[in-house]
């Protein structure tokens, strides 16, 4: 019996499981579970696409004559970390937005860490899935856990503190209609740096660097996402776009 398949979604889900228990029980309104599942497989679903956009624009930058550096800058930051969290949120644009279930500020944080958990699910899945003919089932779990963990702690927690960057921008765009531009794309724009720093410095960087900055990129990301749920807290139900679109579901 083939067991790599089954200890791969098994593995791969469960640090998305986790995460999604923790971040849920920060809302003191819990959402429903129905709109939780499906924004959950919404935000597996899209890595498909996300994948085949990020091959045709690696093989277009591959065509470019640039050098090695830009074409590495670009790489981690256009082609990875941009593509991941515009279809990240574009899910809760078209998704949740408009959704009756969205009621209070807090909700679109929590909504875009839900998809980029199941963006992660999918992606992690995929990690842990190799050949199993040259590996013990022991060395196979074993291996699994390791990258499981480095990926708990690094990757995956990552996409949840992006996402919630951006949900944060879109909850500010909500309450303040005369910013909404400018904070979605800053959002936008925020997390894809940190997510592309973030990445560039693991497969560029050399020696203590290359730990060093990505902790402090997730550390800097940690506290900026849970001052803002500390203060969308406080914004809950004086939000007129919320509280309308309440209204039209």
């Amino acid at each position: 019996m083939d067991y790599t398949i089954i200890i791969a979604v098994i593995f791969g889900i469960a640090p998305s499981l986790i995460w999604l228990t923790y971040y849920l029980r920060k809302d003191l309104h819990p959402e429903p579970k129905k709109m939780i599942f499906k924004i959950f497989l919404w935000g597996a679903a899209i890595t498909i696409p996300v994948f085949f956009v990020q091959v045709g624009l690696a093989l277009l930058l591959d065509s470019l004559n640039l050098g090695a550096t830009l074409k590495s800058i670009l790489y981690w930051f256009i082609v990875i970390s941009f593509t991941e969290e515009l279809f990240k949120y574009l899910v809760i644009k078209l998704k949740v937005l408009n959704s009756r279930h969205l009621d209070e500020p807090l909700d679109l944080m929590l909504y875009m860490v839900v998809a980029a958990l199941g963006f992660a699910a999918l992606e992690n899945i995929l990690y842990l899935f190799t050949p199993a003919e040259k590996m013990s089932l022991d060395q196979l779990i074993d291996r699994t856990l390791v990258v499981d963990l480095i990926r708990f702690i690094g990757a995956i927690f990552l996409h949840t503190l992006c996402s919630a960057t951006i949900g944060y921008s879109l909850a500010v765009s909500a309450c303040e209609p005369r910013f909404k531009k400018f904070a979605v794309v800053s959002g936008i724009g925020v997390a894809t740096l940190l997510h592309g720093f973030y990445d560039f410095s693991i497969m560029t960087l050399e020696g203590y660097a290359r730990f060093v900055v990505p902790a402090i990129i997730i550390l800097a990301l940690a506290f900026m996402v849970f001052t803002g749920f500390e203060k969308l807290k406080k914004m809950k139900g004086v939000c007129p776009a919320i509280t309308g679109s309440r209204r039209a579901g």
